[in-house]
């Protein structure tokens, strides 16, 4: 978007954690980090994707032919691989590229999130949310879980050594984790 950038995004959501605190309400503040995102895109789920959210068939199909019969090959110190064919990923430093992977990821909201403040910019998202029971830490948790699951579904997964939790205000639980265990033990 014209005139917003990364600095941009993260004031946004500063503004909002501030807000929050500011209220006296303790936050768990969660970082996350697709890995390796816009090489993963898989293009035949995205085709689908594309196609189930209603996206004219001519738009698909001219799609399908700007990703289609796409080659790489990897050049150390002047040795080549031979050309192989890439069946994932959305070219990066193209203006379609991110465009096509926030289209892959648009059902974010499936897993609940939707719910929590959150912010997208490219491959990290960023979700707060209040956390003044145990409850609704739990069932926050388990939103997180779901996030995981469609991931996998995805076939993207996130970059674990990125991924962050935050417990911050006052009257937190202030279980200190770092990273969730449940997210280690699955990445």
């Amino acid at each position: 978007m014209k005139k917003r950038f990364c600095a941009t995004n993260l004031l946004s959501f500063l503004e909002k954690a501030t807000r929050e605190a500011d209220k006296g309400r303790p936050l768990d503040i969660v970082y996350l980090d697709f890995a390796k995102a816009f090489d993963k895109v898989p293009h035949r789920q995205l085709l689908k994707k594309m196609e189930s959210f209603g996206i004219e068939r001519e738009d698909i199909e001219w799609t399908r032919e700007w990703l289609r019969e796409r080659k790489n090959r990897v050049v150390i110190k002047g040795k080549k691989s031979g050309w192989r064919a890439v069946l994932s990923g959305v070219p990066q430093g193209s203006i379609l590229g991110p465009l096509l992977f926030v289209v892959y990821i648009n059902d974010l909201e499936d897993c609940g999130v939707h719910g929590q403040l959150i912010s997208l910019f490219a491959d990290d998202i960023k979700v707060i949310q209040a956390v003044e029971t145990e409850e609704v830490a739990k069932n926050f948790q388990k939103t997180l879980d779901r996030l995981w699951q469609l991931t996998v579904t995805w076939e993207m997964g996130f970059n674990v050594e990125k991924c962050h939790v935050m417990h911050v205000g006052r009257g937190n639980r202030r279980e200190e984790k770092g990273r969730s265990k449940r997210w280690e033990e699955q990445g």
